[in-house]
């Protein structure tokens, strides 16, 4: 047992904790990015229709929707291969650099939400923020 401040940490339980953080992200944004990808006519018309009253995002929605894409495949892959690699290659590089990716991600989900004043929606994204914190958190545990 290793002590962070006053808090007794055990180290397995912090790996697990890395595990399960990365791979929570690795599924969300491989599906989500994926289907932007393979439905992206589909997924757009719906960005379109859903943002029509944000004059900002709708003007933009093709560059937005892409930039999102994007970003949500690379922290997917990234978050993937930081699974693949946690221990044996990596130490935790590209599982670092996803869960960045992912929190970037969230955080333009989240003003989209709010621009489009779909709260219920940006509510499920801050939960969706909080994960994405604690994994921040536990990568920055020695």
């Amino acid at each position: 047992m290793q002590t962070l401040g006053r808090l007794a940490v055990d180290p397995s339980f912090i790996v697990f904790a890395r595990f399960a953080v990365v791979a929570f992200f690795a599924i969300t944004f491989l599906q989500s990015g994926l289907n932007k990808v393979f439905d992206s006519e589909g997924n757009l018309g719906f960005m379109r229709e859903h943002f029509k009253n944000a004059p900002l995002l709708s003007s933009n929605a093709n560059a937005l929707f892409w930039t999102l894409t994007v970003m949500e495949v690379l922290a997917g892959v990234l978050c993937g291969l930081g699974i693949v690699t946690f221990s044996f290659v990596s130490g935790g590089f590209f599982a670092r650099w996803g869960l960045r990716f992912a929190t970037l991600s969230l955080l333009a989900l989240l003003f989209g939400q709010r621009l489009a004043q779909d709260y219920a929606g940006a509510a499920t994204v801050a939960t969706y923020f909080a994960i994405a914190l604690l994994g921040l958190l536990v990568f920055a545990i020695r």
